[in-house]
């Protein structure tokens, strides 16, 4: 069983906050099964957007896999805006964090997968 969202939305939050990073909650959803969106904004006006990576990836089931959104990083913060924007209106249960990095550490480590 995977960890509820909401505990995984506050554990994220801390970890940047102990790198000294800006992490906000910037749209808040279920707090049980919410889709998660890391919103990565590297404060020059582009970010990078990762979010839930397909079912059925190798250890999806325990733990949270993430893909980048799109294939181009990085993306102007318009682009991920209309994006976004477009998740909530196919689920409105959606988290969104942003994390405001010039260096671009997203602190998922090794949960980044492949497609």
């Amino acid at each position: 069983m995977r960890i509820k969202s909401e505990i995984w939305v506050k554990a994220y939050l801390r970890r940047c906050q102990v790198e000294g990073v800006c992490s906000v909650v910037v749209r808040r959803g279920d707090e049980h099964a919410g889709a998660i969106y890391i919103c990565l904004n590297r404060l020059d006006g582009t970010v990078e957007l990762y979010g839930p990576a397909p079912a059925g990836l190798e250890g999806g089931e325990l733990e949270r896999r993430w893909v980048s959104c799109f294939a181009t990083n990085p993306i102007t913060e318009g682009e991920a805006a209309i994006y976004l924007a477009r998740q909530v209106k196919f689920d409105a249960d959606i988290w969104i964090v942003e994390v405001e990095d010039k260096a671009g550490r997203h602190f998922l480590g090794d949960a980044v997968a492949e497609e």
